[in-house]
């Protein structure tokens, strides 16, 4: 307990600079902390409805029937189930449009698809950039505040005539809380920045091989309808 109110003393006790270093650093963290939690939250339910999307895609049910299914939903359809839906949607308008030919439908499609997931990239990428930019910058933020009460500590000296280790030790300490406390803020930063970013990575790829089989999927159904002479 002494060792915790003497941490507390110190910060207390600081320089104004060091204190400014060391309340930006807390909210850095705290602030980071927060998308950390929302960021897991929406990357769980991504994967979740991506997993849900796909068994139900390859059970055999009729493409039909997952576009009603999806549109009769009153919320945003979001994640692979919203390419699925533009693409479907797109397919469906250009494939009744006259003069398309079969090549000029799986295109449209495509790009219908290609927007809408993009959009859920950006979706799933918002924030990591703060967690990167709290991640590199928390550690040089601590270090000005460590620099800061080094350089009160050592001038202080200059009014004595003597100098002893326990006047410079508690502007060292304090200089170096703002170290400890930059750290603190980086490391989960860092950590989750480098985890979402591989998960988004990995749901992006999801995306661009579902696009691929369906683009397929919609190619052999335009196929059958010209070699059956019906109407794109």
């Amino acid at each position: 307990m002494s060792g915790d109110l003497s941490i507390l003393s110190l910060i207390l006790e600081a320089s104004v600079p060091v204190k400014a270093v060391m309340l930006l650093l807390l909210l850095a963290s705290i602030a980071s902390w927060a998308v950390i939690f929302d960021k897991r939250k929406l990357l769980n339910e991504a994967v979740g409805a991506a997993d849900g999307f796909e068994a139900n895609f390859w059970s055999g049910v009729d493409l039909a029937d997952i576009y009603a299914e999806i549109t009769d939903e009153e919320q945003t359809t979001l994640g692979m189930a919203g390419i699925f839906e533009s693409g479907f949607r797109e397919f469906g308008r250009l494939r009744h449009e006259a003069g398309m030919s079969a090549g000029q439908i799986i295109e449209g499609a495509r790009r219908s698809m290609r927007v809408s997931q993009m959009r859920e990239v950006d979706r799933l990428e918002h924030n990591l950039a703060f967690l990167a930019t709290v991640g590199s910058t928390s550690p040089y933020i601590g270090l000005f505040g460590t620099v800061w009460g080094i350089m009160n500590s050592f001038i202080s000296l200059g009014n004595v005539q003597s100098a002893t280790i326990s006047m410079v030790a508690p502007g060292i300490a304090e200089a170096l809380i703002a170290t400890a406390m930059g750290l603190f803020a980086a490391i989960p930063a860092v950590i989750a920045f480098n985890r979402y970013a591989d998960q988004v990575g990995r749901l992006e790829v999801r995306y661009d091989t579902f696009m691929e089989e369906l683009s397929a999927i919609f190619q052999r159904t335009s196929g059958r309808l010209e070699t059956a002479g019906g109407a794109l």
